[in-house]
């Protein structure tokens, strides 16, 4: 009888299967306390705090497994599994109320808070745009004016504005790259990414402190072994991701390849363009045990800039504001440019899990940013009215100028920068606490020489007919020791078990030794959502302080001089919005809407030209920024994710000092440019007040769209638009006229086409050479479909009567872009 019942066990153990994976929510945070189990049996298992589980179930039979909790959607799945075999499966499932888990319609605790957007990485591959990435996918919410770079704005703040962390490490990038034809890969790696979450503004207190945005990146945590690889003309990628047979140590490696020249040989100025950027990220996790894990994140880039110019023809309608014609100009170049940009980084975290309550974080970094510019570039040119073909008449008699420009640097920026960081977290229910407090130590090497040498019909400007002098002229030699303190507490508080009251509450602090200013900025954040209305609405509001201490670049002031006792910038911002899940063609769609204020002193003027920004390095200015935005994120064909963005925006600032001198004729009008009577009888000073800041933008819409054939979804199409309207740009040295050039509006339209070439869903030979890979797609991206000319900046040169004339410098023309991306 006893080996009857023995044999039975043995027989059952035999023919038993199982069934592993991770239980992740919609935003990708993996769920403990999941109760799975087989349909029909009350017993089963419970996952644990990383979301994972093993269960046992018969083999060779179809068996239906749910997925439950109390707050969450059951989730029921069938299963065919051979014997003694393991299945891994990853598992999403929903909270009660949420109908979607990708952007159209997000969890309620992404809906509580202002500002922030959940991005799903996995649309950066395939979004046409020549930036491949996350930030081409925000430009599509908060608008561009430059496809080159990935750098974005944000209600009315430069890029210097914005936050990036990733892991819980802040992200920083080279900081003497001057247009965006210089610019690399950006640190985030799509491919290596599994949540975004990115604040538009009225971020909590745990973030940083910067006045614009907050995008928080974490990368892959794997639940399996997985590959993917993707190859086009301007950019190649390829990584790794698995774990080891215990499941306690995981690894997610990526390199990637870029080289714009595809992009910069199309540019209006003719010559050898030789750009290359590099880099490798790794993240290895490994689990001592439940309550033990540690992180080590690493990354290495390297971008290399050659430039060998030969000519450029610049065409423009567009000038000065005292002076109108119809001109363009012919410039000849001798003379090269290289720039060389090497950063690495590497952060080491310890994770510490007490119990279910608590959580405990150790978090070691060190960044290093190595950047050379060597430039020696000559320009001699000729400009002149065009003829009825658009020729420049090159007439000596008719030319409206000639001359030379010669632009010298001999740049050299080190710097090192280490870190200590704790964090922390209680879940107490109702309340969930965090905290966390940071020191940071910065070595800055700085050893700069530029300068612009300008000839003009022979005379060398600024002319003063006795000296030889030298324009944009910057010079330093520094080396700075910077100690920096600073850390937060909030507690986001829960009224009610409905959510229909939450409550944050926080403050930040921060303390460096070079100025020895001690900042706190208390925030506090609120939302509501009424329980007994008929639609879903959530209606939110944040207000609070956001400063930003100076970092090496706000500190250098156009001579090159560094102001070491410089403050840092300061706000208080106020932003109001609501939540909208509603359905458009009766499928989930999300509308939001939030109206925003900030008003801002001890501001540090700057001025943009491509991407570089030039502080002035006073805190003599104070601004403001107010605005609407509207976003629309919805299905508008199924199962293809869309959406919509609009926002309307004004920001103005007032620098102390700046006056321009008004001169007056006999009868005390002022003469002009135009005036015949040119007899001075006084003078009048006069301040500028309020003028548009570099980055006002009245108007901004994005859209990003997909569709595919109605009777194949394996043919599909994206569609990525962005519009602007016109920018502000400054004249150098002119004060009346601060911000008083127009970049005009900017239009931009790519598209791309793509096509399932290989599915692993369909029957596959054994001996086919694609055995293993999920899936193959091929892309083609038309870039600028329209082939509208944008302008970036403006090159400014001096005619023979002396007058200001600016010609345009035009971004990238229309492209054609291919890629194959594979998984596996």
């Amino acid at each position: 009888m006893f080996s009857f019942f023995f044999s039975a066990k043995l027989f059952a153990q035999e023919n038993n299967a199982f069934i592993s994976g991770r239980i992740f929510d919609e935003n990708q945070h993996p769920l403990s306390n999941i109760f799975v189990h087989i349909k029909e049996n009350a017993q089963g298992i419970y996952s644990n705090d990383s979301g994972y589980f093993k269960l046992s179930v018969p083999a060779e039979m179809p068996v239906k497994i749910e997925f439950s909790a109390a707050n969450y959607n059951s989730l029921e799945k069938i299963f065919f599994i051979e014997k003694n075999q393991t299945q891994t499966v990853t598992i999403f499932i929903t909270e009660k109320n949420t109908t979607l888990a990708d952007v159209t319609v997000s969890s309620e605790k992404q809906r509580q808070q202002t500002g922030l957007i959940e991005i799903s990485p996995d649309k950066a591959i395939l979004n046409p745009s020549p930036v491949n990435g996350i930030e081409g996918l925000i430009k599509t919410l908060v608008g561009s004016n430059n496809e080159l770079t990935s750098q974005y704005s944000v209600r009315g703040g430069n890029y210097d504005e914005n936050l990036v962390y990733v892991n819980g490490f802040e992200i920083y990038r080279p900081f003497l790259v001057s247009s965006g034809q210089q610019e690399g890969l950006s640190f985030i790696n799509p491919m290596l990414t599994q949540n975004v979450q990115f604040y538009t503004g009225g971020f909590q207190a745990k973030y940083g402190d910067k006045m614009s945005s907050a995008l928080d990146v974490t990368y892959i945590h794997p639940t399996e072994n997985h590959g993917q690889a993707y190859v086009s003309l301007l950019e190649q990628g390829l990584s790794f991701e698995g774990l080891s047979k215990n499941k306690k140590f995981t690894y997610v490696v990526g390199v990637r390849n870029r080289d714009n020249s595809n992009v910069t040989k199309s540019q209006p100025t003719q010559g050898s363009y030789i750009p290359s950027s590099a880099d490798a990220q790794a993240l290895l996790t490994y689990s001592f045990s439940k309550k033990f894990s540690m992180e080590l994140l690493g990354n290495y880039s390297k971008t290399k800039f050659t430039f060998y110019p030969q000519s450029e023809q610049l065409m423009a309608s567009v000038f000065s504001p005292l002076y109108v014609a119809d001109y363009g100009a012919n410039i000849d170049f001798t003379g090269s440019e290289k720039d060389k940009y090497t950063t690495n980084f590497a952060g080491l975290t310890f994770i510490h899990k007490p119990n279910n309550k608590f959580t405990l974080k150790y978090l070691f970094g060190y960044f290093r940013d190595n950047e050379r510019q060597n430039t020696d570039i000559t320009g001699s040119y000729i400009f002149g009215n065009r003829d009825a073909n658009g020729n420049i008449d090159t007439d000596p008699d008719n030319l409206l100028g000639e001359g030379s420009t010669q632009n010298f640097a001999r740049n050299n920026l080190k710097i090192d920068l280490w870190s200590a960081q704790h964090l922390g977290s209680y879940n107490g229910g109702k309340n969930f606490i965090q905290w966390g407090a940071k020191a940071e130590r910065q070595t800055v090497s700085s050893l700069m020489n530029q300068w612009t040498y300008s000839d003009s019909a022979g005379y060398s400007l600024p002319h003063t007919g006795t000296q030889v002098l030298m324009s944009n002229v910057l010079q330093n030699n520094e080396h700075l020791d910077i100690t920096r303190f600073s850390g937060f507490a909030q507690d986001n508080i829960l009224f009610n078990d409905s959510s229909a009251y939450t409550l944050q509450v926080g403050a930040r602090f921060n303390y460096n030794n070079l100025n020895k200013e001690f900042l706190v900025s208390p925030r506090v954040g609120f939302s509501f959502k009424p329980k007994n209305w008929q639609k879903d609405v959530v209606f939110k509001a944040s207000a609070g302080i956001y400063d930003q201490p100076p970092f090496y670049r706000e500190m250098i002031a156009f001579d090159g001089s560094v102001n070491t006792q410089l403050k840092a910038q300061k706000s208080w911002q106020a932003v109001v919005g609501v939540d909208y899940n509603l359905k458009v063609f009766d499928r989930p769609a999300r509308w939001t809407t939030e109206a925003y204020y900030k008003n801002m002193w001890d501001v540090d003027p700057y001025d943009i030209n491509n991407v570089n920004i030039q502080y002035y390095a006073n805190n003599d200015a104070k601004a403001y920024a107010y605005g609407i935005e509207t976003r629309l994120f919805a299905q508008l064909v199924k199962d293809a994710d869309s959406w919509l963005s609009l926002g309307i925006m004004r920001t103005k600032e007032n620098i102390s000092g700046l006056n321009y001198t008004d001169y007056l004729n006999a009868e005390g009008e002022t003469i002009t440019a135009s005036s015949q009577d040119k007899v001075v009888a006084d003078s009048a000073t006069r301040s500028v007040g309020w003028v548009r800041r570099p980055t006002d933008r009245l108007v901004t819409f994005g859209m990003f769209f997909q569709d595919y054939l109605p009777q194949n979804k394996n043919f599909k199409v994206y569609l990525n638009t962005l519009f602007g309207t016109n920018m502000p740009y400054n004249i150098p040295g002119s004060t009346r006229y601060r911000n008083a050039l127009e970049i005009p509006s900017y239009l931009r339209v790519d598209i791309g086409f793509s096509a399932l070439l290989l599915d692993a869903a369909r029957k596959q030979r054994s001996h086919s050479p694609f055995l293993g890979v999920k899936n193959i797609w091929a892309s083609l991206e038309v870039f600028n479909l329209i082939n509208h000319d944008n302008t970036i900046s403006y090159t400014l040169l001096k005619s023979f009567d002396n007058e200001t004339y600016a010609l345009p410098n035009r971004l990238t023309p229309r492209l054609l872009n291919f890629k194959i991306v594979a998984n596996w």
